[in-house]
């Protein structure tokens, strides 16, 4: 008796899991056009020249290439929708403050990566791409991360493009699970224990084995591609037919390892062979 008990609540258990990791599903048919093109992570762009990342030249590279964009989104302390990656603006502006903390105006006034090009409106990036390459658009969990997904809702409803939206925040990604369920949505994850990430193990096991899935139930995974062996990953991949995103490759080696696992492919530090087949995608 105390075996069958401790049998039955193993596969509860492991019925609870599964139902907790279990994606949206019957919706890959909408991610067709981020698979036919690389998606450029943070634009097309190379900090040592007037390209930097997440600027406005950067996007007009992706395009002029015809790549698709990966970009972030926060909100500034003045309620701009702004394009910015980093919490604070020390690596990419040499500014010691968050930039939650800052007004538009006195971003503006900090150069990128030594350029000339300064932090862009998510608006002004908008009417730059003009829907010509896909975007994928993370909101980003820093400040009000609820108010960013409200303020990019609204640019995007007016946006005469194809999109998806995609966080580490499973909070965003349940208020577009809300209150724009037509807009495709991904949850970003990686293996958090790798990345010696300062979170409590019982939060970084959550987060790296995508168990906040039932929250957003999202359309597509987005995983760091160097941890694609992490078994919760792999499991949900065999069970469930979810659109599978790899974020970050750097090399055509990575690349093509990559393809050999993931549907679509987010890059930066290198330019992807044009002649290079896409690979066949093995679940």
């Amino acid at each position: 008796m105390p075996f069958l008990i401790a049998a039955i609540v193993l596969i509860a258990v492991f019925a609870a899991f599964l139902w907790c990791i279990k994606p949206n599903l019957g919706r890959r048919s909408s991610m067709r056009p981020f698979e036919e093109c690389y998606i450029a992570h943070r634009g097309l762009h190379d900090n040592a020249t007037d390209a930097p990342e997440n600027s406005l030249p950067a996007f007009k590279k992706a395009v002029e290439n015809g790549y698709g964009i990966e970009l972030d989104v926060q909100l500034s302390s003045d309620g701009k929708l702004v394009v910015f990656h980093d919490a604070d603006l020390k690596r990419i502006c040499g500014v010691d403050k968050a930039l939650v903390d800052c007004s538009f105006e006195e971003l503006s006034s900090y150069p990128l990566a030594d350029s000339d090009e300064r932090i862009p409106l998510f608006e002004d990036v908008l009417k730059v791409v003009d829907g010509r390459v896909p975007l994928v658009v993370e909101i980003k969990k820093e400040g009000d991360c609820i108010a960013t997904t409200r303020a990019a809702a609204e640019l995007l409803d007016s946006y005469n493009g194809v999109y998806c939206v995609e966080s580490f925040h499973a909070g965003a990604m349940r208020w577009f699970r809300r209150n724009r369920p037509d807009v495709i949505r991904g949850q970003l994850s990686m293996d958090y224990f790798a990345w010696k990430v300062k979170q409590p193990w019982i939060v970084k096991l959550v987060l790296s084995d995508l168990m906040l899935d039932f929250v957003s139930r999202p359309d597509f995974i987005a995983y760091d591609h160097r941890q694609a062996y992490r078994f919760s990953y792999r499991l949900l991949r065999r069970l469930f037919p979810a659109e599978n995103v790899a974020w970050t490759v750097q090399s055509e080696e990575e690349l093509e390892k990559a393809e050999k696992i993931f549907d679509c492919i987010i890059f930066d530090s290198f330019i992807p062979k044009a002649d290079r087949p896409k690979g066949v995608v093995r679940r």
